[in-house]
């Protein structure tokens, strides 16, 4: 059986990302590795994610980061969030991977294996 595709939206810098990456790996999946920071997704890409993870954009966002306090995003609306997201995408939370088996944020990591069952 050959192992699913994946895409991983990856920062380096997160524990949570290194973990899910490194899961992956472990069960023989080399996936596509997207680093957002430099590469960010486009809006489409946003919103299908959003809906695809059944998070909403809201749910997307990071909003430990200095940058949502700053922009004051407790109270925007998606189209707001959105906006910010792409214009910082520090404020994408992380790691999000994408499967033919589904589209999840992996907070913590281990939620990656959710994503190598077969429906």
């Amino acid at each position: 059986m050959k192992a699913p595709r994946a895409t991983i939206w990856h920062n380096p810098r997160c524990g949570n990302s290194r973990g899910a990456l490194q899961l992956l790996r472990e069960h023989g999946i080399e996936p596509e590795v997207v680093d957002y920071l430099t590469q960010p997704p486009d809006r489409a890409t946003l919103l299908r994610v959003a809906a695809d993870s059944g998070l909403g954009v809201r749910g997307l966002v990071r909003e430990k980061e200095a940058a949502y306090a700053e922009r004051g995003l407790a109270m925007a609306d998606d189209e707001t969030l959105l906006e910010a997201m792409l214009a910082d995408p520090v404020l994408i939370n992380r790691p999000v991977v994408i499967t033919p088996h589904g589209t999840r944020l992996c907070r913590p990591p281990a939620t990656v294996l959710e994503l190598l069952r077969a429906p």
